[in-house]
């Protein structure tokens, strides 16, 4: 081979720094904006259907469907999360006290079938029995240190009401942009994969889309409703501070947690203040809306994209505790995407030599 046709390692080195530079300085110019920008791509991406059902009923006028969509996206998302961070952050301060002034409690000694539950019976029945031993406060001596990092760490996300709103701000003005120019930015982020995989490019963008629509519509449309319910519930029910167990449940459902414990400590309220019809009907109230979770999210999700359950909401949780609340969308897009991409290399065949 003659030296000519060698390739220029110097050159093609240089040329790598130079990109990589260019990558690394363009992420951090656009640092600011790049949770808006996540966050606006999510949200169009779910809602493009809804978005092209707009502009046709409006008469296939752009601009006239973006606004619509701007003002629902207003109304349905970004008012709510803003009430229910709102009315944490001017809660803390209430929820800390309340945690700190937690009455004392003595736990009755374990009941005889503990013991005959197999495996773990005894297990059971003697730590409940030493937490029983332990009189009054012994309990919430137990649950005291993991109660309060979970309370320091919520009133601490939900405190940040000014960075918040500039992030709402930001997003709802690129969700603009990209409603009106939805078409331009989807060609374009298929042209570039495309180029980095002329056959699973633009398929694995495809899926991408796919994933988020279906996070979207299977977590939080399935949040959303459960804090609603059970909202709805503790307000009939009576029970004091609705609202901020309701703002309370709505953060526990978008991080998969569920609504139990705030619909459980409804019901240990009334029961201690003798409202016992009343604590019964909103037990099963409260079941119902605990169910809703695992019947209408798996319907939802599979309306969206033909993946596993499993792997769906391992990229949920994972995404969540890597990245904050956006990691809800990222987390199940990364992992279906290297899902589709590592199935359809394995089913390639390798061609044989002649």
């Amino acid at each position: 081979m003659k030296s000519q046709d060698l390739p220029d390692i110097a050159r093609v080195l240089f040329v790598v720094a130079i990109l990589c530079a260019l990558t690394v300085g363009s992420l951090y110019v656009m640092r600011p904006f790049l949770p808006g920008l996540i966050w606006a791509t999510t949200i169009v991406v779910a809602t493009w259907p809804a978005m092209l059902a707009v502009e046709r009923r409006l008469g296939n006028r752009r601009w006239l469907a973006t606004l619509v969509m701007l003002l629902i996206l207003l109304v349905v998302i970004v008012l709510p999360l803003y009430e229910a961070i709102s009315t944490l952050a001017a809660h803390g301060s209430e929820i800390m006290d309340l945690i700190r002034k937690l009455p004392e409690y003595a736990l009755p000694p374990p009941p005889g079938w503990i013991h005959d539950v197999p495996v773990v019976g005894s297990r059971v029945a003697n730590e409940w029995q030493t937490l029983s031993d332990a009189g009054p406060g012994g309990l919430l001596a137990q649950l005291e240190p993991y109660v309060s990092i979970a309370a320091h760490w919520l009133i601490g996300h939900a405190a940040s009401v000014g960075v918040f709103v500039m992030h709402m701000v930001v997003t709802v003005i690129i969700t603009g942009v990209l409603y009106n120019q939805g078409e331009s930015a989807a060609a374009y982020v298929t042209r570039f994969a495309a180029r980095i995989s002329p056959t699973q490019g633009p398929e694995a963008v495809k899926l991408a889309g796919a994933s988020i629509r279906a996070v979207a519509l299977g977590i939080v449309v399935t949040a959303v409703l459960q804090s609603a319910l059970g909202g709805i519930g503790l307000a009939v029910a009576g029970v004091p501070g609705a609202g901020v167990l309701t703002a309370l449940m709505l953060m526990l459902c978008l991080a998969q947690i569920g609504p139990g414990l705030p619909l459980i400590g409804g019901v240990v309220w009334l029961f201690m203040h003798d409202a016992h019809v009343a604590a019964i009907l909103f037990a099963v109230w409260s079941v119902m809306v605990m169910m809703i979770d695992s019947v209408v999210r798996p319907v939802l999700i599979r309306r969206g994209v033909n993946l596993s359950m499993l792997l769906i909401l391992s990229g949920v949780l994972g995404g969540m505790f890597a990245f904050g609340i956006v990691g809800l969308f990222i987390g199940p897009v990364i992992l279906a995407v290297a899902s589709a991409l590592l199935s359809a290399w394995m089913k390639q065949v390798p061609s044989t030599p002649a």
